[in-house]
């Protein structure tokens, strides 16, 4: 028995910033930004919203799609490393967001690479017998972590959410198969410290540039490139496979020079790949499940397509779900 997607729903804050609105806040150009990441805009966590609220706004247009009500749920996954609170998770303030008590409810911590490390595991649990429909949700504001001051990552990031219903039910469609890798060495690529101030784009008090999102961007990028190749081609051939079998590779929106350049390693074509890093920026762990959430609504994705999911983040964590539509 496997484990197939039957909804999908993303959620955003209300702020979009242009790359012109970001000159205001940075020392950059919107033909800065572009030039070195493809973004053009990005929407942003604002002081008086709850990244708690835009989950459980993209998970009740996730359950919708699927025509299931909340009560029908088992268990709630989440990657995200934005939680407010150190603990309860961040899926127990989802879950009682959405008046659901009893059923297991945690998150999975692997910075960008969260929501594909969550398929994963509520998927190996799934053919285990022990859940039968599953919310697996991406959530992340990074923008409440950054140095304002610092160009190199102010101008990366965006925020949301993004919310997938999995069901246990036999048949050829479904997640095929999943590959997750980290690299401990790497840690200091990309990280940030648990302290400090959650610091939104409108509030006045600021992290400390010590305590904000520390980027080590070039040696970031060609580790990224590599990993995600490798785990892209390794994932296919354990599912019997060839690239040439898989339809659409939506990977994490980080930057579109890393998404090109494993594409071009990969041999893809661009109709291949979707991309929506443009609109959006890097929203972390939320970037896939929003992506897959928009390719269907553009009618890139048709029964019987399989879809290649891969991402790659701070740990380092990097890995892959294969999905057959």
């Amino acid at each position: 028995m496997g484990s197939r997607i039957v909804g999908t729903g993303r959620a955003t804050p209300r702020t979009l910033l242009s790359n012109n609105d970001m000159r205001r806040l940075v020392d950059t150009s919107d033909e800065w930004i572009r030039t070195r990441t493809g973004i053009g805009t990005r929407f942003l966590i604002r002081s008086d919203e709850s990244l708690v609220e835009i989950a459980a706004e993209a998970s009740c247009r996730a359950l919708e799609r699927a025509g299931l009500k909340a009560s029908a749920l088992d268990a709630i996954v989440v990657g995200t490393v934005s939680s407010d609170y150190a603990f309860p998770s961040f899926a127990c303030q989802l879950q009682h967001r959405m008046g659901l008590d009893l059923i297991p409810a945690f998150d999975v911590s692997a910075a960008c690479s969260g929501f594909i490390y969550a398929v994963s595991v509520a998927d190996s649990a799934m053919r285990a017998a022990e859940y039968s429909r599953v919310l697996v949700v991406g959530a992340d504001a990074l923008s409440t972590m950054l140095d304002w001051a610092d160009r190199r990552t102010s101008v990366l990031f965006g925020d949301g959410a993004g919310a997938i219903v999995m069901v246990s039910e036999p048949g050829p469609s479904g997640v095929l198969g999943s590959l997750l890798r980290s690299s401990g060495q790497y840690w200091n690529l990309l990280s940030v410290k648990a302290t400090g101030v959650r610091c939104t784009v409108d509030a006045e008090q600021r992290r400390a540039p010590g305590d904000a999102i520390q980027m080590r961007g070039p040696e970031l990028f060609r580790i990224a490139v590599r990993c995600m190749e490798e785990v892209t081609r390794s994932v296919v051939e354990r599912a019997g496979l060839q690239l040439e079998d898989v339809s659409l590779v939506i990977p994490h929106q980080a930057n579109l020079r890393i998404i090109n350049a494993v594409a071009e390693r990969l041999g893809l074509s661009p109709d291949k790949v979707f991309t929506n890093v443009e609109r959006y920026g890097n929203t972390s762990a939320a970037s896939v499940p929003i992506a897959l959430d928009e390719a269907l609504e553009q009618n890139r994705i048709h029964a019987g397509d399989v879809l290649l999911l891969n991402a790659c983040g701070g740990g380092l964590t990097w890995g892959a779900n294969l999905v057959r539509w």
